[in-house]
């Protein structure tokens, strides 16, 4: 069921999302040679608490971790793991704390070791710059009277112009007190198609993209997917709460631009 949020769950929806935004640039910052996902995965659990939230994650239908880590060829719901992270992996961090009872949900893709454009390899840019636009174009697409069809159809749009290909097995999902609920947000559609956009809805909005095929698996831990041709995926996040005139993001970041 769609929620319609009050204008008291609105604020309680932006108090969470400005944390989980926080929280992310916190996490960002420590991915570098040599750190492993698994000591990501244990700050940002210190992190969360000292905060008084709650990493959403945890335990979340058996989920074994604080927080998501895809790298790679891990498309989404990557499990932190010993391994070192190495120059050049691209990297996803998606993390979802509970504040009084609220999500914020948000992610993002870097690439280890890369401080500026130059030291990413053109294709990887493109791949990372291709998805985080595709979001901003179907967050550009919200309003009261708008369908998700018109999102997904704006991401689709670019992805698919700049060679690339919209994960279609995962998608945006509403969110409030419940992590996932009503609407789903797919990554591809036709304008005018779906459900209504309403005035109080919050969702998510968190295009994955392929450099390959759209194909995905998962593997026998029920949760790491992976692209099936072993190609890189992006993805990035960002919680939406419709307002009467269009849109307002929950988990921007401080210094985070919305690209015009």
């Amino acid at each position: 069921m769609v929620t319609i949020k009050s204008e008291r769950e609105i604020e309680a929806m932006r108090k969470a999302g400005k944390l989980a935004g926080e929280c992310l640039t916190a996490m960002l910052k420590l991915v570098k040679p040599g750190v492993t996902p698994l000591e990501i995965d244990r700050a940002c659990s210190k992190w969360t608490l000292a905060q008084g939230a709650i990493p959403a994650p945890l335990n979340y239908n058996g989920f074994p971790a604080n927080l998501c880590i895809s790298v790679n060829d891990v498309v989404c719901h990557g499990i932190p793991n010993k391994r070192p992270f190495k120059k050049g992996d691209v990297v996803n961090l998606d993390v979802t704390p509970i504040v009084d009872g609220f999500h914020g949900d948000t992610n993002a893709t870097i690439v280890v070791g890369a401080k500026a454009e130059a030291d990413i390899e053109k294709e990887v840019f493109r791949l990372i710059e291709t998805t985080r636009l595709s979001m901003w174009d179907g967050i550009r697409q919200v309003r009261p009277g708008a369908t998700l069809g018109d999102i997904g159809h704006a991401i689709q749009t670019r992805v698919e112009a700049a060679g690339y290909s919209v994960v279609l097995e995962y998608c945006g999902h509403g969110i409030g007190r419940v992590f996932h609920e009503d609407p789903m947000v797919v990554h591809a559609g036709k304008p005018g198609q779906g459900m209504k956009i309403r005035e109080g809805m919050t969702f998510t909005i968190e295009p994955m993209v392929n450099m390959g095929a759209r194909h995905v698996f998962v593997e026998d831990d029920d949760w790491t997917v992976r692209t099936k041709d072993g190609s890189l995926s992006a993805q990035f996040e960002h919680t939406i709460l419709v307002t009467p005139t269009g849109f307002e993001v929950l988990t921007l970041r401080e210094g985070e631009v919305i690209p015009q």
